[in-house]
């Protein structure tokens, strides 16, 4: 049984400490928090310790019940909705972006990937690290990408996410839904998801540029630039992602 699963359930040996300094470092200095992976005494990238998972997911549980006392005033519902943002929006997203990330990255920006040969980014980046022996990698393995690490990088981009559209946009909310036809609700909710994305790719690439075996990561921000122009695109049309795109309502989808 891989290490993570074996300290779910050990509460003493999880880290929360570490956990707060990296949900406070990802808002204001990202780059610290994959960068300590080299200080890693262990032979792997993966940090088998879901003191992140289950704090993020306490803090998810507080929101729900915040959402649900607000828009969805009744115990089952709040329960649904609780269960929704963990284990569907927090957790199943993560998993499944892990999933494409520990298939795609490799065959994108391995050693042999696609996007090795190209040249114009930072060029050829030297090995600076041994084999990984992680959460599905096992010994002698070099330079695999572990799936737990993947994990562990959904699960970090998540936070600026949750913090943006579980948070601010609650705190916001009345703001936002005030009028269809308002200029400031439209600016102000298609920035916040514009910020939303755009935090989640970066705090993704940041995980993925610290493994010195993969080459010209720089390409994952290029969805930033497609955030970009949709942005511009909405607010010259004047579509609201709060009161057209009907978002709010996403978020209550299954409960």
């Amino acid at each position: 049984m891989p290490r993570f699963f074996k300290r779910m359930f050990k509460f003493p040996q999880m880290d929360f400490e570490m956990a707060i300094w990296e949900m406070t470092s990802l808002l204001i200095a990202p780059k610290k928090v994959f960068k300590s992976i080299y200080y890693h005494t262990k032979n792997t990238w993966h940090r088998p310790d879901p003191s992140f998972t289950y704090l993020l997911s306490f803090f998810l549980l507080l929101t729900a019940l915040a959402w649900g006392l607000a828009y969805a005033p009744s115990f089952g519902a709040i329960v649904r909705l609780s269960l929704l943002f963990i284990f569907i929006h927090f957790i199943g997203s993560s998993l499944l972006v892990s999933t494409i990330g520990y298939f795609a990255i490799p065959r994108l920006f391995g050693p042999n990937g696609a996007a090795a040969s190209l040249t114009g980014f930072r060029g050829s980046r030297g090995r600076r690290r041994g084999a990984a022996q992680g959460l599905f990698t096992q010994s002698g393995e070099k330079d695999q990408l572990e799936f737990g690490y993947c994990f562990d990088v959904s699960n970090r981009a998540f936070f600026p996410l949750y913090l943006h559209l579980y948070v601010v946009q609650f705190l916001l909310l009345p703001l936002l839904t005030r009028s269809p036809s308002d200029f400031l609700a439209t600016f102000l909710g298609n920035t916040l998801y514009l910020s939303a994305l755009t935090y989640y790719t970066y705090i993704t690439f940041l995980g993925y540029n610290a493994l010195p075996f993969l080459h010209n990561t720089e390409l994952l921000l290029l969805p930033i630039l497609a955030f970009v122009v949709m942005w511009l695109v909405s607010l010259i049309a004047g579509w609201g992602v709060v009161m057209q795109g009907r978002s709010v309502e996403g978020l209550f989808w299954g409960a």
